[in-house]
């Protein structure tokens, strides 16, 4: 019987409102910055809601030709160069490597919602002829974030897209994790993307009345258990990690950031938007046992925390139904409070957030918090860093749909 296969991480990439590379987004969340700031994409006049989280400093031909620019919808980009950047970041000769034992699992909760909107825009506005741009379902389309990175770097592994909403992207991390698992692989580029700060994305979410709408504040309007709160603040941009097996990474000599010890993915079957608490309980009560990890062993959790009244209360409530009295022990923070809500992308953003706190051995903030919420009542790492020994950390989201997702990662023991 062959001895089961160790998963690790070997390479970060991130395309983040806190900055656009990995070393700049990490500066940005130990220092506790809000990447909030007045909606430029579009003319918020009529809209309830008029800040969000964009990129900044963003020019997609820093990246791509003009041609390729044109072919691609933001969501692609942002994912591609997240790839390119965790692919450079681990090392990885690609010359000296089988690339049919590379694959892609990167995905996007909305996908192309930009170009979909322009293209039904032109054709509504003008006179009944079909005129659609030829790239339009190629850039709309969410499994092109896979196929344009395996294009780009000609991986020939198994190649696809999940979809799971706010958990699209720890979906596809743990979809990654089992396909290296079974032998299918021995790397993966895994992760998710998304750019919907427009004005449907904007208007539709405004519609649910899940976005804030605290324009006068909308530097802390993103202030996750804070008694305060009146729902997320929109996000954008793209994360992805480099898994492979234990030993093709120290076979090569890779630096490993970190182990991914387990996975673990359960559905509420309860509501389309509102959480039930009890799946979310149920995933990390998995979560432990997959990976062999007793509840008192977690240092930090980067928890969902998306600042909605409800949904903080469900997750709060779900971490003291499994942690017990080590729920009190725990470091927890929202990075969703400096970044917003990256959407498909959050979970890969938040993953390496989680990495990069055993990395650093330092905690991530909760930043913009004023009042406390009485039903919130455990150690949110509030407003400033805190060194901590981060052996152990996990990362929760939870999708529209009742999908929950949540991975543990640990420092590396030989």
């Amino acid at each position: 019987m062959q001895p089961e296969k160790r998963i690790v991480v070997t390479g970060l990439g991130a395309v983040t409102p806190l900055g656009l590379d990995v070393p700049s987004f990490w500066d940005g969340l130990k220092n506790g910055v809000s990447g909030a700031n007045m909606i430029t994409n579009f003319d918020t006049t009529h809209f309830k809601t008029k800040f969000a989280c964009e990129l900044k400093g963003f020019d997609p031909h820093q990246y791509f030709d003009r041609k390729e620019v044109r072919k691609l919808d933001p969501f692609c980009q942002f994912g591609m160069i997240a790839a390119d950047e965790a692919i450079a970041d681990s090392g990885l000769n690609l010359a000296k490597e089988d690339l049919n034992r590379i694959g892609v699992v990167v995905g996007s909760g909305i996908g192309g919602m930009k170009v979909f909107y322009d293209q039904v825009n032109e054709f509504v506005s003008g006179d009944g002829t079909p005129r659609f741009n030829p790239f339009f379902i190629p850039k709309m389309i969410i499994d092109l974030n896979s196929g344009n990175i395996s294009i780009k770097h000609g991986l020939k592994g198994p190649n696809y897209s999940t979809v799971s909403a706010c958990a699209t992207s720890s979906n596809c991390i743990a979809d990654a994790y089992m396909l290296l698992k079974m032998g299918y692989a021995d790397v993966m580029v895994a992760g998710g993307s998304e750019a919907a700060i427009l004005e449907v994305g904007i208007g539709g979410f405004n519609a649910m009345k899940a976005l804030s709408e605290n324009n006068d504040e909308y530097l802390t309007a993103s202030r996750p258990f804070d008694l305060k709160r009146d729902g997320f603040v929109m996000g954008e941009g793209g994360g992805c990690l480099i898994l492979e097996t234990y030993e093709h990474a120290v076979k090569r000599g890779a630096k490993i950031y970190a182990e991914l010890a387990g996975i673990a993915m359960t559905a509420d079957a309860y509501h389309i938007t509102a959480p039930s608490g009890e799946g979310a309980s149920r995933a990390m009560r998995n979560l432990l046992d997959d990976a062999g990890v007793s509840k008192e062993e977690v240092d930090y959790i980067n928890v969902h925390g998306t600042s909605t009244p409800v949904g903080d209360i469900a997750e709060s409530d779900a971490i003291k139904d499994v942690f017990g009295e080590h729920a009190y022990k725990l470091n927890i923070s929202s990075t969703k409070s400096m970044t917003g809500h990256l959407l498909g992308a959050a979970g890969a953003v938040e993953a390496i957030a989680s990495i990069l706190a055993i990395e650093h051995q330092l905690i991530p903030p909760t930043i913009n918090h004023s009042v406390d919420d009485p039903e919130c009542d455990l150690n949110y790492t509030f407003n400033k860093a805190q060194a901590r020994n981060v052996r152990v950390a996990i990362s929760n989201t939870f999708g529209f749909g009742g999908h929950n997702a949540s991975l543990l990662f640990k420092s590396l023991e030989e």
